[in-house]
């Protein structure tokens, strides 16, 4: 069960039907992009071959299996392989039979190639199909910022909490080391960093990591140096509390409304983050799906449109939901606007 105030934050929170339905629209978009591979993939689900089913989704079987003639994994949009599962079995496809990197080399068109019922939103410069990659991109995207998010809160909300608590020297260094910190160049840091390391997913998350965590650092510190001088703290202290018990149990949690309310705009600042490292080539490694990398492609071929305005509509849809939960979540936590 929860608590009164839980309940009113709750009701506050689905009393602002803008961010109600963002929250439903965005998790349904994030749900289903999770399973990315049985919605856009250029293997079958599920393959019958001589009686036996094979579920190439999940497992590499050569093309030998199916009576080819190579070891090597079986091409199921090769109409030779097609042709030798059809003679015996059948193939059950996702609806869309690309993935993100397949190249579509059956095209009559140049690449980039225009929308066509084949490719719904047409195919990028290297002929790989745009809503593949837009939902794989909007996944690695999410799932990127996330991540970010949940370990650059924790950071932040730890070194805000003892900043806060212990105050005098720990508080000075700490915030001198802050301002340091805050005042280097991250992108000329990763500019340098990209030309003597390949970027991949986990680097770039730990490089962003070590700067990201500073932004709650503030909020969390101030709330806590508020929360020290109160009646309820002194009382735990008077009575023989650990002084980090206290910190856990009673302050942190009540720091932790005001971290709350912050979480949705990080997470679309992580996003925009990681969107703009791979618009500038500084970001996921070359080939990967990639939301920033469609917006350069769009930037580089302005004759074809359907690449920028495909990838900016996803984009400006995507931030728009996070900003409106994050706007809901911020009324639901003021008092001042909730709803009994």
């Amino acid at each position: 069960m929860l608590s009164p105030i839980a309940q009113r934050r709750w009701a506050s929170f689905k009393a602002n039907k803008r961010g109600w339905w963002s929250l439903w629209i965005f998790g349904i978009i994030f749900f289903f992009s999770l399973f990315a591979e049985f919605i856009a993939n250029d293997k079958p689900l599920v393959v019958s071959y001589k009686e036996q089913l094979y579920f190439p989704v999940f497992v590499d079987y050569p093309e030998t299996q199916f009576g080819g003639d190579f070891e090597t994994a079986a091409d199921y949009r090769d109409e030779y392989v097609a042709e030798l599962i059809e003679a015996d079995g059948w193939a059950l496809w996702p609806p869309i039979r690309y993935s993100y990197d397949t190249i579509n080399y059956v095209s009559e068109l140049p690449a980039p190639a225009p929308p066509s019922r084949e490719n719904l939103l047409g195919t990028d410069d290297q002929g790989r199909d745009v809503v593949a990659r837009i939902i794989y991109g909007f996944r690695i995207s999410v799932l990127f910022g996330l991540t970010l998010t949940l370990f650059s809160s924790v950071i932040g909300v730890a070194v805000g909490a003892v900043q806060g608590f212990l105050g005098g020297w720990v508080d000075l260094l700490g915030q001198r080391f802050m301002e340091i910190w805050s005042g280097l160049p991250m992108l000329y840091l990763l500019i340098i960093m990209a030309s003597i390391i390949e970027p991949n997913f986990w680097w770039l998350l730990g490089i962003m990591l070590l700067f990201s965590w500073m932004s709650l650092v503030g909020v969390v510190r101030a709330e806590v140096l508020r929360a020290r001088n109160l009646d309820y703290v002194k009382a735990a202290r008077a009575l023989g509390v650990n002084r980090w018990r206290i910190l856990a149990r009673h302050i942190v949690p009540n720091a932790m409304v005001a971290t709350l309310t912050l979480l949705p705009f990080i997470l679309n600042g992580s996003i925009t983050t990681l969107t703009s490292l791979d618009f500038l080539g500084f970001g996921l490694p070359p080939g990967s799906a990639s939301l920033g990398e469609l917006l350069a492609q769009g930037k580089q071929n302005m004759q074809a449109p359907w690449l920028g305005i495909s990838a900016f509509l996803v984009l400006a849809i995507m931030l728009s939901l996070l900003i409106f939960i994050g706007e809901a979540v911020r009324d639901a936590f003021d008092p001042r606007k909730a709803h009994l």
